[in-house]
């Protein structure tokens, strides 16, 4: 056999070598937990629990960093522009697929230069009323937009957002006429359901559900693709009869893309066993969230394949781009 042949397998082999008994290793040091919102939102709570347990698990520190802004993309960025060692993770809220068409001149390639880890949790939005209306369910709140086209309303939060995108494919999955109002934020846009001032919206659960409890809100749905653990009697919007209205909202875990695959898989295997414990299960039942895990191959498919959906979505109901 050829010598260089031989020197070059050699060298392939003790790279190969030295790759294992670095992810083995990983981490040797305290690992960055960038945050694509602020503190104290669900993507935030979300980050910290995780990081407190990947921390207890390691013997290493997981440091939250936040850097909210530009609909995640300030925190995508700087976990796409750093060192893929393993020491950066990225967590952000499903706006990770949505800002490709949202967000004009991005300075990454939101596939090309982050991979996923897995999902975190799954967050259902639920689609909710006032509590006093007569819209009882999903058929009634289509029927009664369907006899009145174009003078209702959505609370929308945050343009541009993947509340905004839930609204919006559940407007046209449904074929009603309805106006978008924008919002800043949750609070705000339910106040104004309360008040009768919009007609209804799409919130995230935890945020809905002690307003349904004490019958001032009426939850009709969810727009997830499964129903949710917390709340197993509420349909899914596809279920309460409007085919391809699911627009799932989640938190996920991602590298940079040129993170060595072994540590990616140590990663993984570590982020699997801190949301199988039984203080992150019952976290997330407190959260109104549910655990659901991909393989970091599955959660690449997932993603490449909402940064496609939703980038029709966004074409076919006009958003503009912020």
């Amino acid at each position: 056999m050829n010598k260089s042949v031989q020197l070059l397998g050699a060298l392939a082999a003790l790279c190969m070598v030295a790759g294992s008994a670095f992810a083995q290793a990983w981490p040797t040091k305290p690992v960055r937990v960038v945050v694509g919102l602020p503190p104290g939102s669900g993507t935030d709570i979300t980050a910290r629990a995780i990081a407190a347990s990947l921390s207890a698990q390691t013997g290493q520190t997981f440091v939250v960093e936040n850097r909210p802004g530009g609909s995640g993309s300030i925190a995508m960025n700087v976990v796409a522009k750093a060192e893929p060692d393993g020491y950066t993770l990225l967590v952000m809220s499903s706006s990770w697929t949505v800002t490709p068409s949202t967000v004009p001149n991005l300075p990454y390639d939101t596939l090309k230069d982050l991979s996923g880890i897995t999902m975190l949790a799954d967050i259902a939005n639920a689609l909710a009323v006032r509590g006093d209306r007569d819209i009882k369910s999903v058929k009634d709140l289509i029927a009664a937009a369907k006899a009145n086209p174009g003078k209702m309303n959505a609370a929308v939060i945050g343009a541009g957002s993947a509340t905004h995108l839930t609204t919006e494919r559940f407007r046209l999955s449904a074929g009603i006429d309805v106006l978008s109002v924008p919002y800043k934020g949750t609070p705000e846009a339910l106040t104004d359901v309360l008040s009768g001032r919009v007609d209804y919206c799409f919130c995230p659960i935890g945020n809905v559900m002690p307003m349904v409890k004490d019958s001032r809100l009426r939850a009709l749905a969810v727009s997830s693709r499964h129903r949710t653990s917390t709340q197993p009697d509420l349909p899914t919007t596809e279920e309460a009869g409007v085919p391809n209205s699911a627009q799932p909202f989640w938190v996920g875990m991602g590298v940079p893309s040129k993170t060595p695959r072994d540590i990616v898989n140590k990663l993984h295997t570590e982020t699997v066993k801190a949301l199988n414990s039984p203080e992150i299960k019952a976290r997330w039942a407190s959260l109104n969230q549910d655990v659901r895990i991909f393989t970091p191959e599955a959660f690449d498919a997932l993603l490449r394949e909402e940064v496609v959906s939703n980038a029709k979505l966004v074409k076919d109901a006009n958003i503009k781009a912020n």
